[in-house]
Formats: C-alpha cells, sequence, structure tokens
C-alpha cells in the first residue's frame, strides 16, 4: 500500500490510499459522508489482487485531506475534487462511489461540460441513487450529530457505532475504529477521540439535503439535479443495493430503473447502507464482475 496526495486546488490537496500495480486499470474509491478512506481497505486489496490499481481518497474535510477553511463542501466542490484527481492519473479511471462518494462520481461524469470526455470509464453507486428514502437519510444525520463533543474512549466511540448499526457484529479490536477517529488534548489536559471529518459539513449537508426545510424544494431540486445527471451518463453504470439498506429502498431503485434503463442493479442480501462494511465479498464480487464484463482489458 502507498499514501498518495493530489492537489485538486491551488495548496488544496486530498489524501490517498493506494493498491496494486499504478500500470493496472485504475479504480478510485470514494467513501460515504463521515467516512474515511479506510473504510475501503479489504475492497481495495481484492481489487488489487484480481489486477486493479486501487485508489481510495480521503474526500476534502475528511480523514487526512485538507478542509476547506470557506466551508466549500458542497457537491459541486467534491466533484471538482474527483475531475481533477483522474485528470491526474495516467488511464482513465473507474468510479465506486458509496452514498456521499456515489453522487460525487454521478454529479463529476453527469454534469462535465458538453464536448469534454468522460472523466471514467465506469460507475458503480453504492446504496445511493438520486432519490433516497427520507427516514433513512434523517437516522444518518442524526447519527453524525451525537457526539459532536467527542468520545473518552474507543470503547465508547464503539458502542455509538453499535448503536448504529445493530445488524452488524461487533469486530473484535478498535484497530479500524480509531482510523476514524482522531485525538485531540482538551485546555483541561484530558485527552478525547473525535470523528475525522470537519464538523463545518454537517449544517451545509443539512442545508443542500432539505431536512432543515418544510416546504420540500430543495429535496426536489437535488432529485431533479441527480436524475438530470444519471440521464447524461454514457459510461456502463452499476447500483449496489443493500438489501435492507433503509435508504435505497427496492421502490426507489425501481423508480431509479425504470427512469434511467440503461443502468444496471445488483442487491446484495442481509446488507444495510453500509454494503461494503456489511458484507465485503459479496459487494467487491459483485463490483468485480460488473467491471470485467462492461471494461474487459480496456
Amino acid at each position: 500500500m502507498a499514501f498518495l496526495r493530489f492537489e485538486t486546488e491551488p495548496g488544496f490537496f486530498v489524501a490517498a490510499d493506494t493498491w496494486g500495480d499504478p500500470a493496472h486499470r485504475p479504480v478510485v474509491l470514494l467513501h460515504g459522508g463521515g467516512q474515511t478512506r479506510h473504510s475501503w481497505g479489504d475492497t481495495a486489496n481484492l481489487l488489487a489482487d484480481a489486477g486493479w490499481y486501487a485508489i481510495a481518497l480521503d474526500a476534502r474535510g475528511h480523514g487526512d485531506s485538507d478542509w476547506s477553511a470557506e466551508g466549500h463542501y458542497g457537491i459541486e466542490y467534491l466533484a471538482s475534487d474527483l475531475r481533477a484527481v483522474s485528470a491526474q492519473l495516467d488511464r482513465k479511471p473507474a468510479f465506486v462511489g458509496a452514498s456521499m462518494g456515489g453522487m460525487t462520481a454521478l454529479i463529476a461524469e453527469g454534469e462535465r461540460q458538453p464536448g469534454t470526455e468522460s472523466c471514467c470509464t465506469a460507475i458503480v453507486l453504492v446504496d445511493i441513487a438520486p432519490r433516497s428514502e427520507q427516514k433513512g437519510i434523517e437516522r444518518i444525520f442524526a447519527f453524525m450529530s451525537r457526539n459532536q463533543d467527542g468520545f473518552a474512549s474507543l470503547d465508547e466511540a464503539a458502542e455509538a457505532v453499535a448503536s448504529y448499526l445493530p445488524h452488524r457484529p461487533r469486530p473484535s479490536d478498535h484497530n479500524r475504529l480509531e482510523k476514524n477517529l482522531r485525538l485531540r488534548q482538551e485546555t483541561n489536559g484530558e485527552s478525547r477521540y473525535y470523528w475525522h471529518w470537519d464538523p463545518k459539513m454537517l449544517a451545509i449537508w443539512r442545508q443542500n439535503t432539505g431536512l432543515d426545510r418544510t416546504d420540500g424544494q430543495q429535496q426536489t431540486n437535488n432529485e431533479e439535479r441527480l436524475y438530470r445527471a444519471a440521464h447524461s451518463l454514457t459510461v456502463p453504470t452499476l447500483i449496489v443495493r443493500g438489501g435492507i439498506s433503509d435508504v435505497v429502498s427496492e421502490k426507489v431503485m425501481t423508480e431509479f430503473l425504470e427512469a434511467v434503463p440503461h443502468v444496471h442493479s445488483v442487491s446484495v442480501a442481509d446488507a444495510g447502507h453500509m454494503v461494503a462494511g456489511d458484507s465485503n465479498h459479496a459487494f467487491t464480487r459483485a463490483v468485480l464482475n460488473f467491471l470485467e464484463a462492461e471494461l474487459g482489458n480496456e
């Protein structure tokens, strides 16, 4: 594994881990909101073993990527970063994006300027569609809004995650969890663990998703924008739904496939919104099957 940094704006950098041979076909892995590149470790390893060059990015404001002093965390900034990363690679990558990462990939490719080349070879949307179930989105925001004053220990953080993901077996150690936290010394001399993302993002995301509005107009505008982007896609596209997801229900996925019939689909049984973490091997196998079938030895 190697660590890289990509300059996406003058003096602004996003971080990445890579697996595999850089001469192989690249796949850029994009995590969900509030996560980091470390959520892709198992999938990245399997992709590299299958002959791909896996690049797991930290989105701006997450992990070891730069935080925006101006609070530039809207989807247009995330998409701009992704286009900049793609342009710096020797070959066009495939995009695999979970939740926020999937929306980033959808906007980066679906809203590219007319007459410009595609910035990717294929897109995999992981449990995200232009429309999402409101209850599932509210549950995500509720989890991210809690514990903004940090955790006294890794055990306390693990308990918070377990309450959010009750269907998932608890890990035997906290090594992976610790990578998603930062240890900060307080003014009283004590140390506390905080999620490894910029708290400024939460208010911006709530505003952009329309959760703080009662008329639903912002949510409608977002859905229409994402559907327009999806209709504009010309690269092979797959949506992977978690079989027990409360964000992309069967109804939501059916609506998406009826509206954008060139999109392929697959469901991963017994997986929730965090598909790759809930059932990693089944998820990665679905992604590899799609990429090999659509791209072959491209």
